[in-house]
């Protein structure tokens, strides 16, 4: 079986690009082509035959994922099935499963069953939990068994895979000889790799045999996410030696990934500072020739917690404004708890919000829709208002338990309302775009 990739450099058109070309408002070729470049990705593992279609990279809509997972303090997969649910509901383009807990084969099988999302995982997760438990040593892990794994859990219809191949041991002679970091190690699959080669004294396995890694992805046409074990988990570690020569190696895999004909993602930080976020994503985008960039976050600041929804939201409008192409969400609950369904509501709400915010910078023709709303507003025609914004429901919500007298109005200005006051200047004939083109005159 062919992969995407493969199949666009030969010049065909899947049905998977023409539905992203549908979606996206693209001709069916413009998709091929950057598919064909490497620049858009499709996750879409052919192991599930109802998943739905999503392209990510350049020039699409800047995409949302969702992670749920048990942790060994929780595990309840009703629990799990029912952020799989909200997820969906609340607009979320992608899913990964995240579990460490409980029966992880049972785990992934119930979430893939109940989600009609493209679904990712971090094969790590289970091959050093199952290690742990079984030899009471995550360092004894089996690098065949790590193998096995990631082609079992792509059987049951992983569509996109977060596996760490950048790091090896340049990369970690780079942390060592830096010698601290404010924010330490904070990736479970990164740090535990890390472990594991210092014990045995080897180098990665996934690095080392990282064409037998893209042989596997390419057996099921599912996207390899370079993952990012080494990122910043403080702004004051944000592009230390030892992250930036995890994301250059990245970058190189990327292309050599490509070139065997498997879809490839990079990902990134992290918590970085607002004024590197911009210089992140060139960084990536140059170096790995483009390649859609996956980014968590990013946080630019530390002392959010309780509200870093908020935090990651900032940095993923700056994100999402410079050519970031995959926002992972951030809940309430990240560093203080495992997410329960509420925090992914608000998780992917503020995320669509924060990936919306930075599409309409970074594609300004795309403003039509804001402009509606604008007028809805303007005009008070408040069911148009609801119909065209993200969050009708919250939108309702709000105005019914606070119902003004004046419909015409809200009670936040009541009879001071500058739209209904104002609006009289409009009905005699001067339209929002008249008014604009007076304006320019003046």
């Amino acid at each position: 079986m062919k992969t995407q990739l493969e199949l666009a450099k030969e010049g065909q058109v899947t049905e998977s690009m023409a539905i992203v070309a549908k979606d996206e408002g693209f001709s069916p070729e413009e998709i091929r082509c950057g598919v064909a470049a490497g620049h858009i990705v499709i996750p879409c593992n052919p192991q599930r035959k109802t998943q739905r279609v999503c392209g990510i990279g350049r020039g699409l809509r800047t995409k949302v994922n969702a992670s749920i997972g048990t942790s060994s303090d929780i595990s309840d997969v009703a629990l799990e099935i029912r952020k799989v649910r909200i997820a969906e509901e609340e607009g979320a383009d992608t899913l990964m499963e995240l579990s460490t807990g409980g029966d992880l084969d049972a785990i992934r099988r119930a979430v893939l069953e109940h989600c009609s999302l493209p679904v990712g995982n971090v094969p790590l997760y289970q091959a050093f939990a199952e290690a742990g438990r079984k030899y009471r040593n995550p360092n004894k892990l089996d690098a065949e068994y790590l193998f096995d794994l990631i082609e079992r859990q792509l059987a049951d219809g992983m569509s996109f895979m977060a596996i760490h191949c950048g790091i090896n041991r340049f990369s970690v002679e780079r942390l060592r000889k830096q010698g601290f970091r404010y924010g330490g190690l904070v990736s479970k699959g990164g740090t535990f790799m890390v472990s594991w080669m210092d014990y045995n004294r080897c180098e990665n396995p996934l690095y080392e045999q990282f064409d037998r890694v893209c042989a596997l992805m390419k057996k099921y046409d599912a996207v390899l996410s370079l993952g990012n074990g080494i990122r910043a988990g403080a702004i004051h570690d944000s592009h230390d030696r030892a992250q930036m020569a995890e994301m250059i190696i990245n970058c190189e895999l990327a292309e050599l990934g490509r070139e065997m004909g498997c879809q490839m993602m990079v990902e990134g930080p992290g918590h970085v500072p607002l004024d590197e976020i911009a210089g992140n994503i060139m960084l990536e985008k140059r170096m790995s020739g483009g390649a859609p960039y996956y980014v968590l976050g990013p946080l630019p600041a530390d002392s959010g917690a309780g509200y870093d929804h908020i935090t990651a939201a900032i940095g993923a409008a700056q994100s999402a404004w410079h050519g970031a192409d995959l926002i992972c969400y951030i809940t309430p609950a990240e560093h203080l708890a495992l997410p329960n369904e509420n925090d992914v509501r608000e998780g992917v709400r503020a995320t669509r919000l924060a990936a919306r915010i930075g599409d309409i910078a970074k594609y300004p023709e795309r403003r039509e829709l804001e402009k509606q709303v604008a007028l809805a507003r303007r005009d008070s025609d408040f069911e148009e208002y609801f119909r065209l914004s993200m969050f009708p429901e919250k939108m309702r919500e709000v105005r019914d338990s606070r119902k003004p007298e004046n419909q015409a109005t809200c009670t936040m200005c009541g009879d001071f309302c500058a739209m209904e006051r104002g609006f009289s200047l409009f009905k005699d004939g001067i339209s929002g775009d008249k008014c604009r083109n007076k304006t320019e005159t003046l």
